[in-house]
Order: C-alpha cells, then structure tokens, then sequence
C-alpha cells in the first residue's frame, strides 16, 4: 500500500501566483489492473515486484482529518508539473474543433508558454528545487520536452562544454538558445505519462528518431517502439483508461531508486490520475487534488510505502546498543514487576 503522506507538506507554484503550501493526501492501494491499450509496456526495473498495481482507496468519511507518521526511507517526493501553453491551447480555447486539426501536430510552446516555463526556472532556483531533484521524467512530446528541459535544464548552451545539449537551438521554432545537461538531473522519456492517446494530432508523438537530434541528452531508452504505436485517429482514449495508466505509472516510479523525482506530463493525465485519490480526507483537500493543472503549474508530494513493497534500507537510522549495554526501560521495568 503507498499513501502520498498527509503529514508532509505540498508546494504547489503556478505561473500567475507564488508559491504556497498545504496538505495534499492520497491513498493507493496494490491490485491487479488490466489496462485496455496493452500496447504501452512498464519500463523495466530491477527493483520491486511489477506484479503490485496501484488502485484508489474506497470513500472513507469525508470529515477524517489528523496527522500520519511513516519512517523517511520509505518514501519519495515527486513534483508533477503541466506542460506551459502550446499552440494547441490556444488554438482550442477559440474553436474546440482545433484540436482535430493536422496544424497542431505534436504541439509546440507559444513564445508566452516559453516566458511561463522561465518564470518557473526561476522558482525551482529561488526555492532550491533544482538541487534536489534526482531524475526529471517526461512525456515524449514536444511540448513537455521543451517545458522539462527549460524548467530543469542546466541553462544556455556555451562552445567548449563537453556534454551533449538537453535541446538544440530553436525547437519548435522557439527561437531558443540551446540548453545544457551539465550540472542537471537525467532527463528520461516514458510513454506511460502521455496524454490521451488518439483523435486529437497535438497529442500524437512524432518518431523517436527524429526526437534524438532535438533532445541529444534526453534517454529515450525504454521507449520500444519508434513511429507512434499508441495513437490512433478514430479513438479516443477514455478517461478511466488513462487514470488505470496513470496508476500503473505511479507503480512503477516506486520501482525507481530515485528518492525526489520531477514529472513533466499533460493536464488530463495528470487530472485523471490524482482524480482517485484524496477520499478519506476533507472535502476541501479532496477539492485541491482534483483540479486541473494550470501550464506550467508546479505540485510537489510525498509517497509513502505503507506494504513494504522494496523500500530501501534506512541511510540515517542508526541501530543504537554499540557498545551493547542494559538499556531496558522503566515503563517495560514496571510491567514486568507487575506480572510477578
């Protein structure tokens, strides 16, 4: 069982406000799911069983509140963050019928989605986020590239740097500079957080092979088809699909040795996979949870391994008893001598 801990704070940053903090909780649950689009394969790890499958908690009173204490070694922070505005968006918020249109194939950023991606480097600088983050994980689309790199890259591109750049110059035609993988997390690509599949263009992937030169130090590695496999043009993925997707995604990130962990994905995704959680927790915090990610918006939270499902071993615990010596309490003294 894993439980996005009520009792550790979650940041949540937007491009139209400053950061702020509460309490998000969720509740999962380990089952088998069987997920309709069974072309999408786990990405292999070698830590924990694949065989455990996160499902939501059933209602619990709504009014349950109170703090919950969980040992630090078995949990992880995530910070899922939404793509900045693509073209599609704005295309979609004129005429929704856009968002069946050719034109905005695998969608890039607007110049204002490029400032709303600056704005939240600057955040994750000021707050010392980029610092922590061990692995920046994305959908392999072009707009959720370009927002990962730009949020946790490690800035321009400079002549005389030795390492591969995370995106050539002028993307999309971004009209950016070339941004650097030195001194910034590994940046990997997985299909299991991709927005729905199907029918919509702006969510359709171009090849990996054409990826590769654009993004030369993002690992596409556990992607193991090269031309679009999972999108089709005359079905939709529904939503209950692509929230069991977002479970088995969550599952796996717990397979991952990486304590803090950055997501950079899609709104429906994202929507459809918290959407399940947070029932055994005030009305108000359920209604935090189960909202649409603003572009570029920011959410930081703590998974916690409540099954002993392959959580590490402590790095900070520390046994006591060396030298060993009589250490038995007196609350323990006195129930002893109660027995007598």
């Amino acid at each position: 069982m894993i439980t996005l801990s009520p009792g550790l704070a979650s940041t949540i940053y937007t491009n139209t406000s400053s950061s702020t903090t509460t309490s998000l909780p969720f509740n999962y649950h380990f089952a088998p799911i069987k997920f309709p689009t069974s072309k999408i394969s786990l990405p292999k790890s070698s830590s924990s069983s694949s065989s455990n499958t996160l499902i939501s908690e059933p209602d619990m009173d709504a009014t349950t509140v109170g703090q919950s204490l969980y040992p630090l070694h078995r949990s992880k922070t995530i910070h899922l963050v939404r793509h900045a505005q693509g073209v599609h968006n704005v295309a979609g918020d004129k005429d929704h019928s856009n968002y069946m249109s050719y034109d905005y194939f695998d969608a890039q950023l607007t110049p204002l989605g490029w400032n709303q991606v600056d704005n939240l480097n600057k955040h994750v600088q000021a707050c010392g986020l980029h610092k922590k983050v061990e692995l920046v994980i994305v959908s392999p689309l072009l707009r959720t590239m370009q927002t990962a790199v730009g949020v946790f890259g490690g800035g321009a591109y400079a002549d005389g740097i030795d390492v591969p750049p995370l995106m050539v110059a002028n993307v999309g035609n971004s009209d950016r500079s070339a941004i650097t993988s030195l001194n910034c997390p590994p940046f990997l690509a997985v299909e299991l957080c991709r927005e729905h599949l199907g029918v919509h263009p702006c969510d359709k992937r171009r090849s990996i092979s054409e990826y590769r030169p654009l993004f030369p130090a993002i690992d596409f590695s556990l992607i193991e088809n090269d031309d679009d496999v999972l999108w089709t043009p005359d079905v939709r993925e529904k939503n209950d699909h692509v929230a069991e997707r977002g479970l088995q995604f969550l599952n796996w990130l717990w397979t991952r040795k990486e304590k803090e962990i950055a997501i950079v994905s899609h709104s429906g995704f994202l929507y459809h996979t918290l959407s399940a959680f947070g029932n055994d927790c005030h009305p108000t915090v359920k209604s935090e949870i189960c909202t649409h990610f603003a572009n570029c918006e920011l959410r930081s939270m703590v998974i916690i391994d409540r099954g002993s499902i392959g959580s590490d071993s402590s790095t900070t615990n520390y046994p006591g008893k060396i030298p060993h010596g009589l250490d038995l309490p007196s609350d323990v003294a006195e129930k002893k001598d109660d027995t007598k």
